[in-house]
């Protein structure tokens, strides 16, 4: 892209092709709209234009009369913004398009179609089976599951010749989504690096293709929409007026804090992984074989199944040192589907030649629907004949998330009561990203990837540890967030 965007040319008056401009790309959205990638999300931050975006780049292919595009939101009323943001600029585009109310689609007279959906629960994904889009957006991806994206991308196919086939998608941090956006498209490279993965298709006649698909993070603030900002000066401070998490999400696109984060005590500092002042993650160590340690088990098949074993002083510090987590690489929250004799003969072995935990004597706690008997041998029995033994876990919800909570919260010294090792990716990645269930608020949301959340409470429960005792308030300090002006009210 050169220096002088199209947005500046605008702005000097030569882009009007003899009347002004419908729609003009603001800098960073003309950075978007620019990327060939397979796959791109664009965001981080409110107020940086990302539905604008959506909106228009879905025209790109309309003259072609077979184009099929898609535009996506969790639920229909969240439509209606999208929607009338269509309804200022499309008929400017082309005065004879119809958009037809009962269908949510718009109709284009070269015959091409855009149509607006919603899946507001996993099933709904099912609504698109059977068809095809050249063009799918998502606006506000991580209030999607992953399983609803995945399959959405099987409806991304050519509905004629020369046609180009991309998904695109906006975000903030945040949602149910925000762990497997987060690890998609944030985690594994910097903003604006092209993240590539090779896919192999093996066909009927035993050949094999391989395939490079793209993506790649385009972040957007609110300062990235000078529109908004000359429109509305005010915007930025009433965004920095919210609180700390919502601040840091929506004003700064800050991944690691949010809104509804279930466990908001989470840090990962690097700079302090060894002094551990700060900071849930640590750098590994080999621990003394006189701490206590434990063993937590969830189990899942078609769900992943969740192994963590803990090492806990003589303070009562647990440290996360091991993990076995029984997840499909690259599609989150969904099983390795091995039966149970395969799970515990591993964890077997994983205890006979790890460095961090050969040699020491294992507690065993796990979730009690380990001992349902539905055919057959128990989950529990299955691995105390491999040599894994458990007891029940204690199963109490609300009361195991306020142990969980207790053990995050940092003491006066700057330390929590659970450090992790930062070889403890999935723990790190699934955790933090938890949401408070928006109808219960003491529970987690169980539509997201809660199954190392769950065998880190009943650990949690099997060591509980007392409230961190805070000082009384000051009631000398005064309370920086409310100033008295004592100025006359018409000076204001």
């Amino acid at each position: 892209m050169s220096k002088q965007t199209i947005y500046d040319r605008y702005k000097t008056g030569e882009i009007y092709d003899g009347k002004r401009a419908v729609w003009v790309p603001q800098p960073r959205q003309e950075e978007f709209m620019r990327r060939t990638e397979d796959e791109v999300l664009f965001g981080g931050a409110a107020g940086g234009g990302k539905s604008d975006a959506l909106v228009i780049e879905a025209l790109r292919q309309i003259t072609k009369p077979w184009y099929k595009g898609l535009i996506l939101r969790r639920t229909y009323p969240q439509l209606k913004e999208l929607i009338g943001k269509s309804r200022q600029f499309y008929p400017q585009i082309d005065p004879k398009a119809e958009f037809n109310k009962t269908e949510h689609t718009w109709y284009f007279s070269s015959g091409a179609q855009i149509i607006f959906g919603s899946m507001n629960n996993e099933d709904a994904k099912y609504n698109y089976q059977g068809q095809a889009y050249d063009y799918i957006a998502f606006d506000e991806l991580t209030q999607f599951t992953f399983p609803m994206y995945d399959y959405l991308r099987s409806r991304n196919r050519p509905n004629g010749p020369g046609m180009r086939c991309y998904m695109r998608a906006s975000a903030n941090p945040g949602g149910i989504g925000h762990g497997w956006v987060k690890e998609m498209f944030i985690t594994p490279a910097p903003p604006m690096t092209r993240m590539l993965k090779e896919v192999v298709v093996e066909n009927d006649d035993g050949s094999v293709e391989t395939r490079r698909m793209t993506r790649i993070f385009v972040p957007s603030k609110v300062k990235d929409n000078p529109a908004l900002m000359r429109n509305d000066p005010n915007y930025i401070f009433r965004m920095a007026a919210m609180s700390e998490a919502e601040k840091k999400a929506l004003l700064y696109g800050d991944w690691d804090s949010y809104v509804g984060q279930f466990f908001s005590e989470w840090k990962n500092d690097p700079d302090h992984y060894r002094d551990h002042i700060g900071t849930h993650v640590i750098e590994p160590f080999d621990p003394p074989e006189h701490w206590r340690y434990y063993r937590s088990f969830d189990w899942g098949f078609r769900k992943p199944f969740s192994c963590g074993w803990w090492a806990v002083d003589r303070d009562g510090v647990a440290y996360r040192i091991h993990e076995f987590y029984g997840c499909k690489r690259d599609r989150p929250d969904t099983g390795v589907e091995l039966n149970p004799s395969e799970v515990f003969a591993e964890i077997a072995k994983l205890e006979r030649t790890h460095p961090y935990l050969r040699g020491r004597e294992f507690i065993g706690v796990a979730d009690p629907a380990c001992w349902n008997r539905q055919t057959g041998k128990s989950v529990a029995q299955e691995a105390a004949e491999q040599g894994v033994p458990f007891t029940k876990g204690d199963n109490e919800r609300v009361a195991g998330w306020i142990q969980c909570h207790e053990r995050f919260k940092f003491g006066p010294d700057g330390r929590a009561r659970i450090r992790i090792f930062k070889t403890c990716r999935d723990f790190i990645r699934t955790v933090p990203a938890l949401m408070a269930n928006e109808h219960h608020a003491e529970d987690v949301d169980t539509t997201g990837e809660d199954h190392i959340a769950d065998e880190f409470r009943y650990f949690a429960m099997r060591n509980p540890c007392a409230p961190l005792k805070r000082p009384p308030p000051d009631p000398r300090r005064k309370n920086p967030a409310h100033t008295i002006l004592d100025v006359p009210i018409e000076d204001l």
